[in-house]
């Protein structure tokens, strides 16, 4: 049963918590174009690395990557896919561009998650903006090599009645305007996720959505600052959370708070850190605040050339000096020599 429901949500006590999140992220929204017109060289900066990030976020999350030499040409367009996986960050950052150039607003509908889908996954799929047609499970895989079923979607029969239906009561809510609105997006992204429409591709569909619906209702703070970088980093806690509040969906007795609690705490926490690039008062140049967080903010072991692929506004002499300066401050340490060297963040 869906958890988009207008009039029981309505009947909903917004817990202290969430209450706090929703007033942070308000707050914020009303700051946002003062900081977007207070900087635009520093915007600039931030919304190709934003790009980059999110494209890279989105599809690793779902265990897609490609060589650290193809990340900036393919998702700039300054190269053609040559595989599956390229092909799917090329499409994923169509959606993108699809998202953000468009003027008019979008009524949601089955048909814009279709046409999500379809950019997101085109080229290598066949079934791209097409609903599932068997049955799917959310499959985890254990340590031992066992296999659990995490939770059983919605079936490929009902799956059509079931988005139409979450679509209409979106609509109905964002017009009754007796919820929050973002509480009304992340329920939207969760009953998503649940249903699963999709024989592949739904992670990133539900990513896409929520850029979407933020941009439609006035937040672009996902223009500059990646929210599917801020999801992979706390991805654990993202399927963990996913996991608790599905238990009882199909009944409509599931659990939502911590869900909206996430949701939120993503959204704030995007919020923070281009209020500290943009509103900072140190006279150290904005673009080295942004290789800075750049460098700390990586997952994984990388180069020079992994840095330079989602910084493509900076010089790579810039990033040298600061991968100094981080290594001098005992942030960062270099890891072999040679063209085999590589950082990583110290803990």
């Amino acid at each position: 049963m869906l958890s988009l429901e207008p009039k029981k949500m309505a009947e909903v006590s917004i817990p202290v918590s969430t209450g706090w999140l929703l007033g942070s992220c308000m707050e914020a929204l009303g700051k946002q174009e003062l900081w977007i017109r207070k900087k635009p060289e520093v915007l600039k900066v931030l919304r190709e690395r934003a790009i980059i990030q999110s494209v890279e976020s989105s599809n690793r999350i779902e265990g897609v990557t490609i060589k650290a030499d193809r990340l900036r040409p393919v998702i700039l367009g300054e190269a053609i896919p040559q595989d599956r996986s390229e092909e799917e960050l090329s499409g994923y950052r169509q959606a993108l561009k699809w998202i953000f150039t468009r003027e008019n607003r979008i009524v949601v509908s089955p048909e814009v998650i279709r046409e999500m889908h379809h950019l997101a996954q085109r080229g290598f799929s066949g079934d791209a903006g097409q609903w599932k047609t068997k049955n799917n499970e959310i499959i985890e895989l254990l340590p031992n090599g066992e296999r659990r079923i995490r939770f059983s979607p919605t079936s490929a029969e009902d799956t059509p009645r079931m988005v139409e239906v979450l679509c209409r009561n979106y609509r109905e809510a964002c017009e009754e305007q007796h919820i929050p609105v973002l509480l009304v997006i992340a329920t939207f992204i969760f009953d998503l996720l649940c249903i699963h429409p999709f024989r592949d591709g739904n992670g990133r569909v539900s990513r896409l959505m929520t850029t979407l619906l933020l941009r439609e209702n006035g937040f672009e703070v996902q223009r500059f600052v990646s929210l599917e970088r801020i999801v992979e980093e706390s991805k654990e806690d993202y399927y963990l959370i996913l996991e608790n509040c599905s238990r009882g969906w199909h009944e409509g007795s599931n659990e939502i708070v911590s869900w909206w609690n996430y949701f939120l705490g993503i959204l704030n926490r995007a919020y923070r850190e281009l209020e500290l690039l943009l509103e900072s008062s140190e006279p150290r140049p904005a673009k080295s605040q942004i290789v800075q967080q750049t460098i700390l903010a990586q997952l994984e072991q990388f180069t020079l050339s992994d840095l330079t692929a989602q910084l493509p506004s900076v010089s790579s002499q810039l990033i040298k000096k600061i991968l100094t300066e981080l290594k001098q401050q005992g942030k960062i340490r270099l890891q072999g020599r040679g063209r085999g060297a590589r950082w990583e963040v110290i803990p």
